[in-house]
């Protein structure tokens, strides 16, 4: 007796049963397929890392230079831009009075010199021999007050002529004891000479007083630099005062930026910096910082750094032309370093310098503690925890443990492409290895 159909609802079971086992091993095949993934092989390079910021070139010391006296402008000897030496005369006022009050002086001064060595070379002499003559008459009148004083005992003479002889030895006395007197003031340290030195010192300062009016009509130039700003005119009459000229006085070649706080501790005197005039962005050249402000601007959050311009100052620079500057604030010749991107999210509380990455380890992204160096925007430097040569996942949000592989070319043109790959490109490391960090205040 033959068999009877199998019903239709079992042929369709047994599609459903093969249907089934199909899509079982589909997504058996999908859960232990390999994922792509971007790597990072991780070998020895320089890495630097610098600091970019605008500044300007400042004047050492601007100057404005005017006159101390009143008068009318005869000359103006300089120019805006003019290099002027130290002392060059900048400005003349008139000074006819003033020269000829110079000229009194000097004359003044002469007759005092004339003065003081007639009283060295003559007066003394003259008045040594006035003494001599003056002990000579007294001498001669005690001679003869004695001679008469035995005539008047003898009754020769009468006491009237005692008395004349008397008289004459106190006025010869008198005589004798002024001629000392003279004597003694015209001596080198006498009342005389003393006297005349006096008035020659005197007439010195009416001189010294005289040249320093006059040498104020002139306005000389305090030391060498440029003038910067002119802002006077022959015939014009000025007020002590007032600002004629603005020089920068030369000295060295300074750069002054404003530099946010947050970089204060990458900055360090002695580091070196590359520049470039914004109006010259081809010719670059050296400066070195010199100095930190001591304090920070609590209104914009800024400290002023400084440079000194190394070597011979470029001649284009101009007193506050916009510099765009670049400071180099570490430096490693050889180091491990790997993308910022790659290092995993980090728990609370775990120091600066601990991290972990993926690592590519038989077919599998394995958990490694590393141990990180400098850091620049982009990379870091890995003290320990990586050999040179190891592979480390770019995307650190894999789950530990999954299956990957390194993505092909085709992969990785298409992630690139990808709008949702913009965090992943290519590093923006510099040519040496390291990565500006730039900003503006």
């Amino acid at each position: 007796m033959p068999a009877s159909p199998r019903p239709w609802w079992t042929r369709r079971l047994w599609w459903l049963i093969a249907a089934l086992v199909l899509a079982g091993l589909a997504v058996a095949g999908w859960l232990t397929r390999a994922q792509p993934v971007a790597v990072f092989t991780v070998n020895a390079q320089p890495l630097v890392r610098t600091l970019q910021f605008t500044g300007r070139v400042k004047t050492p010391a601007r100057v404005d230079v005017g006159v101390t006296v009143t008068g009318r402008v005869l000359q103006v000897r300089v120019r805006e831009g003019d290099l002027v030496a130290p002392g060059a005369p900048l400005v003349e006022l008139e000074a006819d009075e003033w020269q000829a009050a110079w000229q009194q002086a000097q004359a003044n001064w002469q007759q005092a010199q004339a003065r003081l060595g007639s009283v060295q070379t003559l007066a003394l002499p003259s008045a040594q021999a006035s003494l001599a003559q003056a002990e000579a008459t007294l001498l001669q009148a005690e001679r003869e007050l004695a001679r008469t004083r035995e005539l008047v005992a003898q009754q020769f003479y009468s006491q009237s002529r005692l008395d004349d002889a008397q008289r004459s030895v106190a006025v010869a006395r008198a005589q004798r004891d002024a001629a000392r007197v003279q004597v003694q003031a015209n001596r080198p340290q006498g009342a005389e000479q003393a006297g005349s030195q006096a008035q020659l010192a005197a007439a010195k300062a009416a001189v010294e007083v005289a040249r320093a009016k006059l040498d104020q009509a002139t306005v000389r130039a305090p030391g060498a630099g440029r003038v910067l700003v002119r802002s006077v005119e022959p015939g014009q009459i000025v007020q002590a005062g007032k600002s004629l000229l603005t020089l920068s006085v030369a000295g060295p070649t300074e750069l002054v930026a404003q530099v946010d706080e947050r970089y204060l501790g990458q900055l360090q005197v002695g580091q070196r910096a590359a520049v470039l005039a914004d109006a010259y962005p081809t010719q670059r050249f050296e400066a070195v910082v010199d100095r930190l402000a001591p304090a920070v601007n609590a209104q914009s959050g800024a400290v002023e750094v400084t440079l000194l311009v190394q070597g011979e100052r470029p001649t284009f620079l101009r007193e506050d032309m916009t510099l765009s500057i670049e400071v180099v604030t570490a430096r490693e010749a050889s180091v491990l370093a790997l993308p910022l991107r790659a290092i995993r999210e980090p728990a609370a509380g775990t120091p600066a310098d601990q991290a972990s990455v993926l690592v590519l380890s038989d077919g599998r992204a394995q958990v490694r503690a590393v141990k990180l160096g400098l850091r620049t925007l982009d990379q870091a430097a890995v003290r320990s925890g990586l050999r040179a040569g190891e592979q480390v996942v770019l995307d650190p949000t894999l789950a530990p443990g999954t299956r990957v592989r390194v993505q092909s070319s085709a992969e990785s043109a298409a992630a690139k492409a990808s709008p949702a790959a913009g965090e992943g490109g290519v590093s923006r490391d510099r040519a040496a290895g390291g990565i500006s960090q730039t900003f503006s205040r």
